[in-house]
């Protein structure tokens, strides 16, 4: 089957694209897939990025661009026997012979005319990444979306744990209207407040990823914790992040704290790849209770969720001051993250498009 991939984000490098890309990857075993978009800089910085295998997928003309008439976009999109797209609330008019929607976060509510109405009819399944995004677009788009979580490999080294907080993200997101939406700043100040509280021995480490335009601000950024032992690990694949998640005991994410998140759901985390891969590497999560962080985690079993800042400190200090505690927890992080790894993506996504 001859089956196309789109994401209008390609060239942001997140979460979201890993996934399309998976996607890819895994229908390229069985089929002719090719992916709408006109830069191969921005797919190889991708494949790098996240290790991905991409050597048998094609890269064509990107129908989706607003300099693209409608009639060249049906013309081509009728070549198709499938196209799988992620949404970014839009849902376009095609003439594949099967569409799929893939949607990564909760969408702002839009009215649903009767042109649109139509063009969803025409979807044949949708899909999204976590039962948080899932209950916030199923009601104002009239379905019933399907939940096939991330594929998260697991690539833990054998290497000794330190005495190492860790947080990876993405230090400016530029599809989300607000200034310090990891919250890193947040976390820093918070482990800042715990050194100066007595804590000795352990350092905050954020392995984050920055594009060109937002190098300056970056580092005035990183002002902030001199004289702290606060380090940054900037723009590393994938694979080499396995050895800080396998040497960090500790994972803090707060994606959504101090947000208004009944107006603004997508500023908390949509599910939490790198919450799992950190769980996957043996870190013990300490993150926010809030977005798909909750799908993740068991409170008290195999991580802490979080409400305040307060809670934040107490329950990473119970995890440093109890060994015995941590090394539980520990275990059971690493057997939660198995249950997003292996086969298991691959296998769901062909169920769920029955191609």
């Amino acid at each position: 089957m001859k089956i196309g991939i789109f994401d209008p984000y390609l060239d942001d490098l997140g979460g979201g694209e890993k996934y399309m890309m998976k996607i890819a990857q895994c229908l390229a075993k069985n089929h002719n897939v090719s992916i709408f978009w006109d830069s191969r800089e921005d797919l190889e910085e991708l494949r790098e990025r996240f290790q991905l295998n991409l050597s048998n997928i094609s890269l064509i003309p990107n129908i989706f661009t607003k300099s693209t008439g409608l009639l060249k976009r049906l013309w081509e999109s009728n070549k198709f026997d499938a196209i799988v797209l992620l949404s970014d609330g839009s849902i376009p008019f095609l003439l594949s012979k099967k569409t799929f929607v893939h949607i990564q976060q909760p969408l702002p509510f839009q009215k649903i005319d009767t042109k649109s109405r139509y063009k969803i009819s025409r979807i044949n399944k949708f899909f999204c990444n976590s039962y948080y995004t899932k209950s916030y677009i199923d009601k104002p788009f009239s379905i019933n979306s399907l939940v096939l979580y991330p594929p998260v490999e697991q690539k833990p080294r054998k290497i000794k744990k330190e005495n190492i907080i860790l947080h990876v993200g993405r230090f400016r997101f530029r599809n989300v209207d607000a200034d310090d939406y990891k919250k890193q700043g947040f976390m820093i100040d918070a482990f800042k407040e715990m050194i100066n509280k007595g804590l000795r021995g352990w350092k905050f480490v954020l392995a984050v990823s920055i594009k060109e335009p937002d190098k300056n601000v970056f580092n005035k950024f990183r002002e902030n914790i001199k004289g702290f032992p606060v380090e940054f690990i900037i723009n590393k694949n994938n694979d080499d992040l396995w050895d800080i998640y396998s040497k960090a005991k500790i994972y803090w994410h707060a994606s959504g704290f101090g947000e208004d998140l009944e107006k603004y759901p997508e500023r908390a985390e949509h599910f939490g790849i790198s919450t799992v891969e950190a769980m996957g590497g043996g870190s013990v999560p300490v993150v926010i209770n809030a977005g798909g962080q909750k799908e993740i985690i068991s409170d008290g079993e195999n991580g802490f969720l979080w409400n305040s800042p307060e809670e934040l400190i107490k329950k990473t200090q119970l995890l440093i001051n109890n060994e015995k505690l941590w090394l539980q927890m520990s275990q059971q992080a690493i057997k939660r993250a198995m249950d997003f790894a292996g086969n298991r993506f691959c296998e769901e996504l062909y169920k769920i498009l029955d191609l």
